[in-house]
């Protein structure tokens, strides 16, 4: 599966297990460099995801059929 096909949560939950490989202090040089590469790339795709999500938020409160969330204690 591509980064683009999975889930905001799938590819955080990747980047924090290439963190952990990378804390473990186990890797060669050339095999922490590949995982730093892939992290670096995880970590835009989740950037990316989160800007869009933002935007969609954004989207949603201009638009004046969508009423702001009150819950009933009024809080």
């Amino acid at each position: 599966m591509t980064d683009q096909a999975e889930s905001f949560e799938v590819v955080l939950g990747r980047l924090q297990g290439l963190v952990q490989k990378l804390e473990g202090g186990e890797l060669t040089l050339e095999e922490s460099l590949a995982t730093f590469e892939e992290g670096v790339r995880l970590a835009r795709t989740a950037t990316e995801r989160l800007d869009a999500a933002e935007r969609r938020v954004e989207v949603l409160l201009k638009d004046s059929s969508v009423q702001e969330f009150t819950a009933p204690d009024g809080k």
